[in-house]
């Protein structure tokens, strides 16, 4: 059965109709919406109109989501750096620009597809085709350690050690410019959905939800400097986000950061400098506390002088 979503409009006058719509239920993509208005499943005042179709006052607005269509997401023998595996968990070093799980205009050449290969029928069902064994994700260019359940009982033991923050989970980035003495190492700022750009997040006091970092300067260099980033809540973007808000976003990081370039001519950003680090949890089976660490990548390992890391 199709949902169906239905809102009127009282703060969104003179806002197009695609735009309020995205603000109002940000789970839907943009073009998800355009396309929707196109194939004339949305109506304002029981009317079909155009997706440029600018609010007003008391517009009744009416939204049908049609069922998904069925996905075949396919295994691909694509090669794994694996940190550990046993009968219920695998973990992965995962490297970046590999999206973690299909999406719409990209089934193929994912972790998932990855891991069903590797482990053929053992990945938990819970998350439905598309999402087997996920547990968390990390951002395509994110590289680093990443965890997925082999069976259903170990998926739900973990998924409630992610939500009841018992995982510890620290990333290292190479970020813009020297951190200030007066910068607090501990950032408490809620994050929720842009309010325009459907695909990024930002600050948000008025409704985002709570978002903890804490850094740790491990080196500065001349106009950058590495981090380790614990992070306490698992927000999307979160750090990217909170870095980008106090002046210093990560190193690459197009959506979030900036233009600058380094004074080192040389130095190659070729993604967001950004890596899962280390990941401790306790095994969903055994309950033993378990550490798993992803040593720095190569790409990221050219602005470290030897012997200033760990």
């Amino acid at each position: 059965m199709p949902d169906f979503y239905e809102f009127s409009v009282t703060e969104e006058i003179g806002l197009r109709l695609d735009v309020a719509i995205t603000a109002k239920y940000p789970q839907f993509s943009r073009s998800l919406i355009q396309k929707l208005i196109k194939d004339k499943k949305v109506k304002v005042n029981n009317n079909v109109v155009k997706t440029g179709y600018k609010l007003k006052f008391s517009d009744n607005i009416e939204i049908e989501i049609p069922d998904p269509q069925e996905i075949d997401v396919i295994a691909q023998n694509i090669p794994l750096s694996i940190l550990y595996e046993d009968d219920d968990i695998i973990v992965i070093n995962k490297s970046a620009g590999m999206v973690v799980h299909p999406a719409p205009g990209n089934y193929e050449n994912t972790l998932v597809n990855a891991l069903l290969f590797h482990c053929k029928d053992s990945l938990s069902s819970i998350n439905g085709v598309l999402r087997p064994g996920i547990v968390h994700r990390l951002d395509k260019d994110t590289s680093g350690v990443i965890i997925a359940a082999k069976n259903d009982p170990s998926h739900k033991n973990l998924a409630l050690q992610f939500t009841n923050r018992l995982v510890r989970k620290e990333y290292l980035a190479i970020v813009h410019g020297t951190i200030r003495a007066a910068i607090k190492r501990l950032i408490k700022l809620p994050i929720g959905r842009h309010p325009y750009h459907r695909k990024k997040m930002c600050v948000r006091q008025d409704s985002g939800k709570q978002a903890v970092s804490e850094f740790q300067i491990f080196r500065e260099y001349d106009d950058y400097t590495l981090l380790k980033v614990n992070i306490k809540t698992g927000r999307t973007h979160q750090i990217r986000v909170h870095l980008s808000y106090i002046g210093h976003p990560v190193l690459g990081d197009n959506e979030y950061g900036n233009k600058k370039k380094l004074k080192n001519s040389s130095l190659h950003v070729g993604r967001q400098m950004l890596h899962a680090y280390q990941l401790t949890l306790k095994h969903p089976v055994t309950n033993e506390v378990m550490l798993f660490t992803a040593p720095l990548p190569d790409d990221m390992k050219i602005f470290i002088t030897e012997g200033d890391f760990l």
